[in-house]
């Protein structure tokens, strides 16, 4: 049985998820602001944390920063559960640190399906890096124990999100991956509107390995077809030869 703490200043809300949520079997705990949500997922330290945004005193991207800056709780996956949905509000939400998001009103199927799928890496590795084995493609070693690429003799963590893109891209390196592809694989289903979640985790990932080799690109956009590992980087126009 999962734990899953839900932090919303909508009551309607947290009773219609604490039903349905125990209805699958899993434990709930609620919060109704963003400060006793935070000292809950202290205390309590659940498998999955569902966030709201716009909420008194403290708001969810707050929430998320010092969920994500806490020693007990950073590798606990969030679901951002939230009424705006523009486009910049879910790279504010992907920035603060959340895995997912999902926008109000929302199906409770969708939403079941969105739990299932980060329960899948809620307290140990994802499913697909539960073999311990490293593995080597050009400059990138993989080391799942510890979510570490290392790449020039430095190590760069990473979240368990960017660790399983970064593991999907090595897999098939020299290939396109595509969004979507990269969508059923980590997040465990495929939708066109949520491209975006991609985006924005490709990014922090390129902006980590790119620190620790300022000269090389790592991962190239193929536009219309995804993304695709280059093993051995390619040098950028302003590096020095």
């Amino acid at each position: 049985m999962s734990k899953i703490l839900v932090i919303d200043d909508d009551i309607s809300i947290l009773e219609l998820l604490e039903i349905n949520l125990e209805l699958l079997g899993h434990e709930v705990v609620t919060s109704p602001d963003g400060i006793k949500g935070f000292a809950l997922a202290q205390q309590e330290v659940p498998d999955l944390i569902i966030l709201d945004i716009m909420m008194p005193e403290v708001d969810g991207y707050t929430v998320a920063q010092r969920i994500r800056h806490n020693k007990s709780t950073k590798n606990i996956p969030i679901l951002m559960l939230t009424a705006l949905g523009m486009l910049k509000d879910k790279v504010q939400g992907f920035d603060s640190g959340v895995d997912d998001y999902l926008v109000k009103p929302f199906e409770l199927e969708e939403l079941k399906l969105r739990v299932r799928a980060l329960l899948r890496r809620s307290g140990s590795l994802p499913e697909s890096l539960t073999i311990p084995e490293i593995l080597t493609v050009g400059d990138i070693t993989l080391v799942p124990e510890n979510l570490t690429a290392k790449l020039n003799n430095q190590d760069v963590k990473l979240t368990p999100i960017e660790f399983e893109i970064l593991n999907n891209l090595v897999q098939k390196h020299g290939q396109a991956v595509s969004a979507g592809s990269l969508l059923k694989e980590v997040w465990g289903y495929s939708q066109d509107d949520d491209i975006e979640t991609i985006r924005v985790h490709i990014r922090h990932l390129r902006t980590k390995l790119e620190k620790a080799s300022p000269d090389k690109k790592y991962i190239e956009t193929i536009y219309g077809g995804g993304y695709r590992l280059i093993p051995y980087g390619s040098v950028t126009p302003t590096s020095k030869s």
